[in-house]
């Protein structure tokens, strides 16, 4: 009793923060869940079993049905066990007096049913310890046996998982979390939205931005998926993100998906919906649970309904089957998913989200229509207007990068199988679709830099030029421009992500080095990169990426080969429970950061256009002599200088209106010698393209020059360089305005 004692002392305050996550406390009681059969004589069924402890009485009630083809006389043995730990163990007669059950003296030939109850000593009820009762999920196990008293022989053996009514699977987790991804992409979608309208190019998008938060969700499903012993806290809680990787229950779509299947090869014997419905799943710890929605109070329910109180034995005939599962399928079947429905499942949810972003553009286009007929709209629509069907192409594509990973995931999945042919060839059409899309926008891009670095040099017309950024952001916007290239080894992590899940499945062991491998890979290159454009985006994305990898190196810890006890997998997942969640409160507070930052804050989009289209406006008002076409003005950029009010070719090849006057000036006549008496011409303006972009400094007059010794009479001062029609940074600057004017001794 003290070393268990001590057991529970050691990881129980551990337990107690999952404790808090349901938000309720102060539970006295423990009942069973479902049943498996662990060994009953093949004469013998059993149908039903409900055994429930109550603290506060210190009682085991226990109710159990089935039927016999033959009468026994029989010893019941009731043990239950927590965390492999066994806390209680009673063995009595049902037909002695002080343990008398009526309905097991004996064990009649037919149908029967029975109920009783047993106290529990004080010395059994002190290893129990108060946070059984409060947290969720507990792994722990109830085995009632019947043995034949003639011969020892076992006659009925059931299991039955325990539970305290607590769990971390929680609609109001599920749908938190959807509002958390809707939120995101609210704010997201905002943000990208204020960079088209306004024409801004490679700012950058906030983090956490809609990819990171969908992705974040996606992880934290696809943690649940692996071929490992996890323990009942942890696979509950990664049930709640099902929704993100297109785990969705849905009725009538799964009888929809089952007759298509039938229809085209598919085994529908027990592979189905209804089947699923009423079937026990038994995980690899050998802890059971439905499919059902109703799992944690159906067996109570039943017993209820069909065993009353008096000493009446009703005629039972239900069937319960029982499916061993692990890997992806006991994800998806948890989720009143069937196995071979999986891809057809998340192909239909697929195919609608599709057909809602369609229609959702064109209901926009024909408002934006309708508006036109009866009156103006902002000209910040105009382009959506012409050019809706991009922004189609646009979302889909973005789309069809977001669910990359997971697409793998169910295509490989449905490959290795098997089941319909149709179901097969549909996951093969889809998957070269998705790898054919993302391939040629990795090969426009990439023959796009190309040709820029061919052309200027470097790849910085990917964030400058409106119409490049326009068809191809969508990929590298949150990257630093000498890092675009990074979406490529991203789309290769989702592959090989998604790959090895489903490729591995059946193989606990392998998947989790496989991921590892994968994470770490991924971890390495944003660390060694640092490639996001803002900063907040570099920590984030690390961070993400840290956790991640460190969830499937504490995976590990499931892998059944290594024989981890049973508390310590518990631990480990409650730790990867508080990690999970406070990476995801974090995103939570980040997004609501950036919606305020949108709300409160003049968009930085917005302002950089308005000074954009200010110095266009100011260029055209520019002259030669302006102050402003100086060294002043003149910017470092990505190693190029520039200026940033150069004078536009209609300035350049503008012609004077007074041709007689200033002809000669015009025509780019100069004197090739200076001499001492003014000249007869000067140019007036530079009518060539390079000595148009020269600064002002460039043009002056050379240092010391009204210092210089007076030539002699006639004497000519040969100033030339090469004649006229060289570049003109072989000649020397001429004075003020480029050209030959007087300049006085």
């Amino acid at each position: 009793m003290t070393q268990s004692s001590f057991r529970w002392s050691a990881w129980k305050l551990v337990l107690a923060a999952a404790a808090f996550a349901t938000g309720a406390l102060g539970g006295s009681v423990l009942e069973t869940t479902g049943f498996t059969d662990c060994g009953s004589a093949p004469d013998v069924k059993v149908s039903a079993l409900n055994i429930k402890y109550d603290s506060s009485t210190q009682k085991i009630n226990f109710s159990v049905a089935g039927s016999s083809k033959t009468s026994r006389n029989v010893t019941a043995v009731l043990t239950v066990s927590a965390y492999g730990t066994e806390f209680y163990n009673n063995k009595f007669d049902p037909c002695k007096e002080s343990t008398y059950v009526k309905q097991l003296c004996p064990v009649p030939a037919g149908d029967w049913a029975a109920d009783g109850s047993q106290d529990v000593p004080d010395n059994y009820a002190s290893m129990i310890p108060s946070i059984a009762f409060q947290i969720p999920d507990i792994s722990a196990l109830a085995t009632l046996k019947l043995i034949d008293q003639s011969d020892d022989d076992t006659v009925v053996c059931i299991e039955s998982q325990v539970t305290n009514g607590k769990t971390v699977q929680l609609k109001a987790v599920t749908y938190l979390s959807v509002g958390i991804i809707g939120a995101s992409m609210a704010v997201s979608g905002f943000q990208a939205a204020s960079s088209s309208i306004y024409g801004a190019t490679g700012g950058g998008i906030p983090s956490p931005s809609f990819v990171e938060t969908l992705g974040w969700f996606q992880g934290m499903a696809m943690n649940g998926m692996l071929s490992v012993s996890y323990p009942p806290v942890y696979r509950s809680f990664t049930k709640n993100f099902g929704f993100s990787a297109g785990i969705v229950p849905w009725s009538s779509l799964q009888m929809s998906i089952d007759s298509f299947r039938n229809k085209t090869g598919g085994n529908t014997t027990l592979d189905n919906f209804e089947t699923l419905q009423s079937a026990t799943l038994v995980y690899m710890d050998n802890s059971t649970s439905s499919a059902n929605s109703s799992t944690f109070k159906r067996g109570l329910e039943n017993f209820g309904t069909l065993f009353p109180r008096d000493e009446s034995s009703p005629s039972l005939d239900l069937s319960n089957v029982k499916m061993t599962v692990s890997g992806i399928s006991a994800f998806a079947q948890q989720l009143s998913v069937p196995k071979a429905n999986t891809f057809m499942t998340v192909l239909l949810i697929v195919a609608i989200v599709v057909a809602a972003i369609v229609v959702g553009i064109l209901l926009i286009k024909v408002i934006l229509e309708f508006w036109a007929l009866f009156g103006s709209f902002p000209k910040s629509l105009a382009g959506f207007r012409e050019h809706y069907w991009g922004s189609i192409a646009r979302a889909i594509t973005s789309l069809i990068l977001l669910l990359y990973g997971m697409w793998v995931l169910y295509c490989v999945f449905q490959f290795t199988n098997g089941d319909s042919w149709a179901a097969k060839t549909l996951a093969g059409v889809t998957l070269a679709i998705f790898t054919g899309i993302l391939a040629f926008f990795s090969w426009k891009i990439y023959s796009t830099v190309q040709k820029l670095k061919s052309e200027e040099g470097n790849p910085s017309g990917l964030y400058q030029n409106k119409d490049i950024w326009i068809k191809y952001s969508l990929f590298y916007e949150s990257y630093k421009k000498d890092y675009w290239w990074l979406f490529i080894p991203t789309i290769i992590y989702l592959f090989a992500k998604g790959c090895t899940l489903a490729a591995g499945d059946g193989h606990g062991k392998a998947q989790t080095i496989a991921q590892c491998v994968v994470e770490a890979l991924m971890l390495g290159l944003l660390v060694w990169s640092r490639p996001y454009e803002r900063k907040s985006g570099t920590i984030i994305g690390i961070a993400i990426q840290v956790v991640r990898l460190l969830s499937v190196v504490c995976i590990f810890v499931f892998v059944e080969e290594l024989g981890v006890q049973q508390t310590t997998k518990t631990v480990v997942g409650v730790v990867l429970i508080v990690v999970q969640s406070t990476l995801t409160g974090l995103l939570v507070v980040l997004i609501a950061w950036n919606a305020i930052n949108i709300a409160c804050k003049e968009n930085p989009h917005r302002k950089r256009r308005k000074d954009m289209e200010k110095a266009q406006r100011d260029v055209d008002a520019l002259t030669p002599l302006d102050a402003r076409n100086s060294l002043l003005l003149d910017r470092k950029h990505d190693g190029e200088s520039f200026n940033m009010f150069p004078i536009s070719k209609e300035k350049e090849n503008r012609v004077s209106m007074n041709k007689g006057r200033y002809s000669d000036a015009e025509e780019g006549y100069r004197h090739e010698f200076y001499t001492d008496s003014p000249p007869r011409h000067r140019d007036l303006t530079v009518n060539d393209g390079n000595e148009a972009r020269s600064s002002l400094i460039e043009s002056a007059a050379p240092m010391g020059w009204d210092n210089r010794a007076p030539s002699p009479d006639r004497l000519e001062r040969h100033d030339n360089y090469g004649s006229y029609g060289q570049s003109y940074s072989n000649r020397q600057s001429r004075g003020y305005g480029n050209g030959g004017g007087f300049r006085g001794f």
